[in-house]
């Protein structure tokens, strides 16, 4: 029969270690850093282009809007 200690004692109770000098650790932190930075650029842009294609339809209907009731307005007096 299995109980929840079986688990514990199979499971290794250590994780690999890994040593690597201070110079790779510069580098793989400055990779990381520069990636994380072009993602931030990346998702910065894509944001401003949705920012501006959003802006761009709403400055049109509200073109459209004005214009049709401007001809309701001007139906209206003529009625």
């Amino acid at each position: 029969m299995y109980s929840m200690f079986d688990l514990l004692f199979e499971t290794p109770s250590y994780r690999p270690v890994y040593v690597i000098s201070d110079t790779e650790m510069k580098e793989l932190k400055k990779n990381h850093h520069q990636e994380e930075l072009d993602e931030i650029t990346t998702q910065r842009k894509r944001l401003e282009d949705s920012f501006k294609s959003q802006l761009k339809h709403l400055e049109e209907r509200e073109k459209e809007v004005k214009n049709e009731l401007k001809l309701l307005s001007g139906t209206k007096g003529k009625a």
